[in-house]
């Protein structure tokens, strides 16, 4: 075991909430479970040593705040360095919000319903995470209710550690859309997990945007849970920093259940980002379409590890993992493997990764037109992963989105070009 999970577990306190049965017993598979090496599969390409070896920044409170998308309605919810900031005060017919440590006696039943509903627990930092995570939301969408605002939870962070938990439950034709988002640029250790569990003809439109960089280490999980014709609609953008690792898992335990993935990193430095998606099909009829694209320059290393999994009875499914990469230099790295692991005989699957450079011949036009060799290159770029941001079905937030890339291609405008 290591040193940091040591002083961690340490500080584990199985206080008598709702969820103590869920802590006790991943706390005891926790100090069970070997630390990872080179030699575990899941961890074989990103090293943990910085969390031992680091040295993490004393948190304080006076921390900028990140502005809000224009033209689109919002619920804005604020943590800070792990504690939530923002009063919870929602009047909106069909949506209840409550704080994990204030839930009464039945959002604690929804609660114990949605944990562990579809995280799986393999996940040695959602053990972690389930042991030490004290604060984050309950979000409760009644059956037939389409919420219209949309529900934006913001991470901020400058220090420290932290532990957020967030459960999400939607009622039978329920509808809404929830962004997830993580700033922070210092060294501090962040796990932060949501499950979220969909009930028959429920609609999810969920967005993921993990825009920590430097020195952060930030280890995160999104879990899906489908029943009968759900849907969800995924967007994940993420950054890269010392150590970034996001598991995902999508179960389709229902019939006629749809999920959409679209997922985008990008990386300069010698940032590391880390992804492991799986996804269930339990149930026939179910479609999956999964597009990943990443971008990496400098000395940055990325990770992809995508798996799909058919069973026996997934009869009629459709499923397709795509995974493409730009190296930008000699020195970037990916390590990417997409697998299907198919036991249904009446199924169509596909899969696929690519790994390529910079199409030189659209390079060399934008030259021959007046552009610098460096915008040109972040042009290219832009382009190469803006199709995936363009398919977000709230176009406010897809400008918005566009701006923040923008701005992380001017801030590594000189690490995303290299040598002609």
């Amino acid at each position: 075991m290591s040193f940091w999970l040591d002083q961690a577990l340490a500080q584990a306190e199985l206080s008598n909430d709702c969820l103590a049965e869920h802590r006790a017993k991943s706390l005891e598979a926790l100090r069970a479970t070997p630390w990872p090496t080179r030699k575990t599969e899941a961890w074989r390409y990103t090293p943990l040593l910085s969390l031992d070896n680091s040295v993490i920044d004393e948190p304080n409170d006076n921390i900028d705040y990140p502005g809000s998308p224009e033209g689109v309605e919002l619920i804005e919810l604020f943590f800070v360095n792990g504690k939530l900031q923002s009063n919870i005060n929602v009047a909106v017919e069909g949506l209840t919000i409550a704080s994990l440590d204030n839930l009464n006696d039945e959002q604690q039943a929804v609660a114990k319903t949605v944990c562990q509903s579809a995280k799986p627990s393999r996940h040695l930092f959602g053990m972690v995470n389930d042991v030490l995570a004290k604060q984050g939301v309950l979000i409760s969408v009644a059956d037939g209710s389409d919420i219209k605002p949309i529900i934006r939870l913001v991470h901020l962070q400058n220090g420290g550690q932290s532990h957020v938990r967030h459960l999400i439950k939607l009622g039978q034709g329920a509808k809404v859309s929830v962004i997830e988002e993580y700033r922070g640029e210092q060294s501090f250790v962040a796990t932060s997990f949501s499950e979220f569990d969909l009930g028959d003809d429920a609609v999810l439109n969920h967005y993921r945007f993990g825009l920590q960089t430097g020195a952060a280490k930030a280890l995160a999980g999104c879990h899906f849970n489908l029943a009968n014709r759900s849907q969800m609609h995924s967007t994940l953008v993420s950054f890269g920093s010392v150590l970034s690792r996001l598991d995902v898992d999508i179960n389709h335990a229902g019939e006629h259940a749809l999920a959409t993935q679209n997922a985008i990193y990008l990386l300069a430095d010698k940032e590391l980002f880390d992804l492991h998606s799986n996804v269930e099909h339990m149930q026939p009829h179910g479609t999956t379409e999964e597009n990943v694209r990443g971008i990496i320059g400098d000395s940055a290393k990325a990770v992809f590890n995508g798996r799909i999994h058919i069973h026996r009875y997934a009869q009629k499914t459709l499923a397709e993992l795509n995974n493409r990469n730009l190296l930008l230099t000699p020195k970037a790295e990916i390590n990417t493997k997409p697998e299907l692991e198919i036991y249904a005989d009446d199924v169509k699957c596909a899969h696929g990764a690519t790994v390529a450079e910079l199409d030189n011949k659209a390079l060399y036009y934008l030259r021959s037109r007046g552009v610098s060799e460096q915008d040109a290159r972040i042009m290219l770029n832009f382009g190469f992963i803006n199709e995936l941001i363009e398919q977000m079905p709230a176009e406010p937030l897809c400008e918005w989105l566009q701006g923040e890339l923008r701005t992380r291609f001017g801030d590594l405008r000189t690490q995303l070009s290299v040598e002609g």
